[in-house]
């Protein structure tokens, strides 16, 4: 009994060994085939990668680019100033007699012919006086006829010898005093209907008034009290000042007989407004200042602009171009065509064989949409118009042609010379 029970307290014992030992067996055998079904396949991948050949990166093509060449033209050097426009006429209206102001007859800021009545001042006062000095007038003219009857019949009685000569001098003499009177008392009837007429203000000139100053009611003092402004819009002046150095080359070009003065013909000039890009305006010098200006070293000068359309208004700054020198052939190329690298110009130029080269340039003035090459290209040049940013010196590219540029250069005035047209370029390639 006793040994049953010690076999059958073993066994459990002895299951539980042999099963975990078997576990553990099972366990590292099937890490071990784990890891070398995962070095198998490794393996093949590597075999099959290393007996594949390279297969060789296929070049891009060369970016396209459109090119034009330059443009051959007659042009003149131009300069541009700040002007800043002026009326031709200017009035400050001011009463020519003090009264009270009785009726304003204008709108604020309306445009006005010459002779339409602004300014009533209450004339009751003036009517007075132009009453008093006529009664005046009309007593010595009475008086003057007395005396001047007096004085023939005195002549008369002295040719009878009724009478002394010192009564006809009396008689002859009241006449003249009262002569004289009676023209002071003309002259101050005058005067009263001035009067009168001064308390009816009216515009001097055809313009535009500005807002009144004094209303209806307030004292108004002779040559003391402004009442408004009116200015003549049409034409206009454009005032501007040139530079020293631009006033000696033109006077050097006038000596050498090259060109002439405005005063010996007409020069003109052409205007942009602050808004405006082109010069759609036009003005011709008609003065010259005859000193410069010794604080900034330039010279006045005013030009008349036609203002039909009231577009430009006094005191408005404009842009104008003034003509400078004799034409000349120059070179123009598109604006856009045009990139820089710490401040130097160049352009990309293709050659016979595709291949870009960065060209320096000298640049001139813009003229339109075109920019003026003093030197760097030449009239065969076929230089890169758009795509900039894909090319760099050196490299090939297929150049296809840019529609006719020449049909769009018709001679417009050119924009300020400052603006540059275009997106940024990289710097050419070293």
């Amino acid at each position: 009994m006793v040994d049953r029970q010690n076999a059958n307290s073993s066994l459990p014992h002895n299951r539980r060994y042999f099963s975990r030992s078997n576990y553990m067996m099972l366990l590292n055998f099937s890490q071990r085939c784990h890891c070398a079904c995962w070095a198998i396949l490794i393996g093949i991948c590597l075999v099959s990668g290393c007996s594949k050949k390279p297969v060789a990166a296929k070049a891009p093509p060369p970016p396209e680019v459109y090119v034009d060449q330059p443009i051959e033209r007659t042009i003149t050097n131009y300069e541009e100033y700040t002007g800043r426009m002026a009326a031709v006429k200017t009035v400050e209206l001011r009463a020519r007699v003090s009264g009270y102001l009785d009726r304003v007859q204008f709108e604020d800021g309306a445009d006005l012919p010459k002779d339409a009545l602004l300014f009533q001042i209450d004339d009751r006062p003036f009517l007075a006086a132009v009453s008093q000095a006529q009664s005046t007038v009309s007593q010595l003219e009475a008086r003057l006829e007395r005396l001047r009857r007096t004085e023939d019949r005195a002549f008369r009685l002295i040719e009878q010898k009724v009478t002394t000569t010192e009564d006809y001098e009396v008689a002859k003499y009241q006449a003249l005093e009262t002569k004289s009177e009676l023209e002071a008392a003309r002259a101050n009837l005058d005067i009263a209907k001035l009067n009168l007429e001064f308390t009816t203000i009216r515009s001097p000139i055809d313009g535009r008034i500005s807002r009144r100053l004094v209303d209806p009611g307030n004292l108004v003092q002779a040559d003391i009290t402004p009442l408004a402004t009116i200015v003549s819009l049409d034409p206009l002046y454009a005032y501007f000042d040139a530079d020293e150095r631009t006033v000696l080359q033109v006077r050097r070009l006038i000596a050498e007989g090259k060109i002439r003065s405005a005063r010996d013909q007409t020069i003109q000039v052409q205007i942009a407004l602050a808004d405006d890009r082109q010069f759609s305006l036009t003005g011709t010098i008609d003065f010259v200042d005859n000193q410069v200006t010794a604080t900034t070293g330039t010279l006045r000068i005013r030009a008349v602009v036609d203002n039909p359309k009231k577009l430009l208004s006094p005191g408005m700054f404009v842009r104008v171009r003034v003509p400078i020198g004799v034409p000349h052939p120059a070179l123009l190329i598109r604006e856009e065509s045009l990139a820089s690298d710490q401040g130097e110009r160049f352009v990309y130029v293709v050659g016979t064989d595709n291949q870009v080269e960065v060209r320096p340039v000298v640049i001139g003035k813009l003229d339109g949409k075109f920019r003026v090459i003093e030197s760097g290209l030449k009239p065969d040049d076929r230089v890169v118009v758009t795509g900039l940013q894909r090319v760099k010196n050196g490299s090939v590219v297929t150049p296809k042609p840019y529609k006719n540029a020449s049909d769009e250069v018709t001679g417009t005035p050119p924009i300020h010379s400052e603006i540059l047209i275009g997106q940024p370029v990289p710097a050419p390639s070293k």
